[in-house]
Order: structure tokens, then C-alpha cells, then sequence
């Protein structure tokens, strides 16, 4: 079979950079790299013919022949031209993919999560909690060395202090993590026996965390390096705050709902009543002829925002109760006050009789 043109098999024009031929092949190594198609028995003759491609085509005088003469150059560009280094030209990206990055690169420590619960009245004036977070430090016998204090750790024997081994695989090579240090390159001959060669300990660490004033459920309040300890930066700590619920407000974000019982004389003749708020009683008018049901805003006496910008709104909604127990008297002048009623005092009552009636008219 002939070969197929090797900028054909990069997808590059002819033209192209030495910067667009390295990308291009990077992208077609990775797609064709028989560890990713294990099932593909044709993806590891793809790769060889992207990776020949690109040795003749990232030299300059390769290249030059190659543009000249074809496939049918002097001297061939056969597989002992070949020698390219994988890593070198793939880098982090192929170790992200196939395990095989710089042992150089810092790990980061896990991230930590602590649920914290406070009252109603916390999340509403603020509160400072001690918190008791447990988690992984760096042990203090061998500052995370893993060795006994005193030794030190050997070259591995199996990279040679390297981190990785070397395969060569025809006409390309490719570099794996260490299986013997996990790409440290070191081994602990001798552990510390205060973390038995783990370089971390357990210890339980008090924290103050400051609940600022209208937090609600599930926001949380980030602690930087507070998370776990690894090889190279902490993670860090989230507070998930849990509020509990009041008896009596019910919270829609920065506002607040409380239900207000009236008397039936307290709604039909009108009042000033005295109303919940967090901060105490407020005084609140109800104006005659209120109907059960009627919402009420009280301006500001609601949740603080966060952010320090006044408060949500207070919604008072009145419930007229009916009374459960009458006495004789009350039983005849409720009747008394039915009999000399109209439907002129009853203006809900008078505006649903006229709907049902339209109703039944229409039908």
C-alpha cells in the first residue's frame, strides 16, 4: 500500500509553522495512542504513521528533502531515522492522559467539608463558633519526610531515582510513573514511627469561624489551607451553614412571613395591635373592614443582608379567628347582627353572589 502524504496525515497545509505542526500532531498522537483504543487494533499503526510523519516533518532538513522528492527522497525516511521522545513533544499533556506527568508537579490536599447549625437568631445578629475540624497534617516527628528522624530517604532502585521508566516500543519511547515510588523517585527505608511512613498524622483543629448576620441554609464560608495537608498545597475548609427554623418567622430569602391572629371585632372595626419582629414588638395599624388574609408590610424589619445593605421586609399576614366557644348573649346578638345585616356590609360576599349568579344565568 502507498503511503499516504505525511502533511495529509497531520492535517496541515504545506505551509504551516513548526508550532502549528507540533500542535497538529499532539492532537492526532492522543487520538490514536493505542493505550486510549484498546479496542482499535488499527490505532497503533495510525499513531506510528502520525508519529513518522511528524520526525520527518519537524526537521528542517528532513523536511526540506521531503518537500523535494516525496516518499522517494535519497535514503528513504525509514523506521532508523526514527528516535523521537514522546514526552518531549506531548509533555504534560500526555501524562495527564496516560499517568505519565513530571513527578515535579505539586499535588493539592483535599478540600473539607463542615456542617455548621445556628439559631434563627445567629444567622440573624451574627456569631463567632469554635468549630472542631479533624484532618490530615504533616507529621511533626519527620515534618512529612516519612523517614525516621535522622535517616533519609534512598534512591529508588527501580528508576534510579528518576520517578519513571523508560519503555521503548519500535521506533518511539514512553515514559511511566515509577510502579515501585509512585513517580517520587525515593524510597523510605527506614519510616518514622510516629506516622509509620505516611508523613501525615490525625489531629483535631479549633477553629473560629464568624457567622456573618443574615446567612441563610446552605451558603457556605470558605477557610483557605484549612483542608487537608498532601505532598504540596493544604485544600481548603468549607462551612456549610444549616439554619434552624424559628417558631414563629417563616424566612423567603432576605424577607420574613409572620401569621397575626385578629379578633372579628379587631378586623371589622380596626385596631393598632402590636406584631413580631425579631428585634422586639413594632407597632402596626389595621384598618377597619380587613379581611382574613390580608398581607402587611412592615419595612426593613426583615433579614440583614450580607453585604451590609439594611434589611429585607417584615409580611404580616392577619388570620381573623372565629370564636370556638359563645355564651347565650353572644349567640343573640351575633343573630341580632345577622338580622339587621345587608349585603352593603358584606362587599366580598355581595361581589361572589353576583359572579355565581352571571354564572348560572350564562349556562
Amino acid at each position: 500500500m502507498a503511503k499516504r502524504d505525511y502533511y495529509e496525515v497531520l492535517g496541515v497545509a504545506r505551509e504551516c509553522s513548526a508550532e502549528e505542526l507540533k500542535k497538529a500532531y499532539r492532537q492526532s498522537a492522543l487520538k490514536h495512542h493505542p493505550d486510549r483504543n484498546p479496542d482499535d487494533p488499527a490505532a497503533e499503526e495510525k499513531f506510528k504513521e502520525c508519529t513518522e510523519a511528524y520526525q520527518v516533518l519537524c526537521d528542517p532538513d528532513r523536511r526540506a528533502r521531503y518537500d523535494r522528492f516525496g516518499h522517494n527522497a535519497p535514503g528513504g525516511f525509514g523506521p532508523g531515522d526514527m528516535g523521537i521522545n514522546l514526552e518531549d513533544v506531548l509533555g504534560d499533556l500526555f501524562g495527564d492522559f496516560f499517568g505519565t506527568g513530571r513527578r515535579s508537579r505539586q499535588r493539592r490536599g483535599a478540600d473539607l467539608r463542615y456542617d455548621l447549625r445556628i439559631t434563627f437568631m445567629e444567622a440573624y445578629r451574627g456569631a463567632e463558633k469554635t468549630i472542631h475540624v479533624p484532618k490530615n497534617v504533616l507529621c511533626p516527628a519527620c515534618r512529612g519526610s516519612r523517614s525516621k528522624p535522622g535517616s533519609k530517604p534512598t534512591a529508588c532502585p527501580a528508576c534510579k531515582g528518576q520517578g519513571q521508566i523508560r519503555y521503548q516500543q519500535g521506533f518511539f519511547s514512553i515514559a511511566r510513573t515509577c510502579h515501585r515510588c509512585g513517580g517520587q523517585g525515593q524510597v523510605i527505608s527506614d519510616p518514622c514511627e510516629k506516622c509509620r511512613g505516611a508523613g501525615l498524622v490525625e489531629e483535631e483543629k479549633e477553629l473560629k469561624v464568624k457567622v456573618p448576620p443574615g446567612i441563610d441554609t446552605g451558603q457556605k464560608i470558605r477557610y483557605r489551607g484549612e483542608g487537608e495537608v498532601a505532598a504540596g498545597i493544604p485544600g481548603d475548609l468549607y462551612v456549610v451553614v444549616v439554619v434552624e427554623d424559628h417558631p414563629l418567622f417563616l424566612r423567603q430569602g432576605p424577607d420574613l412571613l409572620v401569621e397575626m391572629p385578629l379578633s372579628f371585632p379587631q378586623a371589622a372595626l380596626g385596631d393598632e395591635i402590636e406584631v413580631p419582629t425579631p428585634e422586639g414588638p413594632a407597632k402596626m395599624k389595621v384598618p377597619p373592614g380587613t379581611q382574613g388574609g390580608k398581607v402587611f408590610r412592615l419595612r426593613g424589619k426583615g433579614m440583614p443582608d450580607m453585604n451590609g445593605h439594611g434589611h429585607g421586609d417584615l409580611h404580616v399576614r392577619v388570620m381573623v379567628e372565629v370564636p370556638a366557644k359563645l355564651s347565650d348573649d353572644q349567640k343573640d346578638l351575633l343573630r341580632r347582627f345577622a338580622q339587621i345585616s345587608g349585603l352593603e356590609v358584606h362587599p366580598q360576599s355581595k361581589s361572589f353572589l353576583a359572579k355565581v349568579k352571571e354564572l348560572f344565568n350564562n349556562s
